[in-house]
């Protein structure tokens, strides 16, 4: 088994675990924390997976740092809004549709 072969198994072992986590969580930081591993196990799909002949591809990498960057982002205006929302409610949960 390969390097890469290996960061991309691992890679999408740690997407799956962020996907259920988005799925069963309703704690709102921790459905960020398991987005978060979501996108961490994605990178680590692509970086395993972009080498040729044991030499790495810079495409794909360039994507994964830009990829890095736009997280971070999208994880900061995910904070602020959980912030705000505890703020406003008192609770770290999703409010609940009224069928009304």
């Amino acid at each position: 088994m390969t390097s890469g072969l290996l960061f991309a198994c691992v890679g999408a072992l740690l997407f799956v675990m962020g996907v259920s986590g988005v799925l069963l969580i309703r704690h709102l930081l921790r459905r960020i924390l398991a987005f978060n591993l979501m996108g961490s196990g994605a990178f680590l799909v692509l970086v395993g997976l972009a080498q040729r002949h044991g030499v790495a591809d810079p495409v794909p990498q360039a994507m994964v740092l830009t990829g890095i960057v736009v997280a971070v982002a999208a994880t900061a205006l995910a904070l602020a809004l959980v912030r705000r929302l505890h703020a406003l409610t008192g609770k770290l949960e999703p409010p609940e549709a009224d069928d009304d």
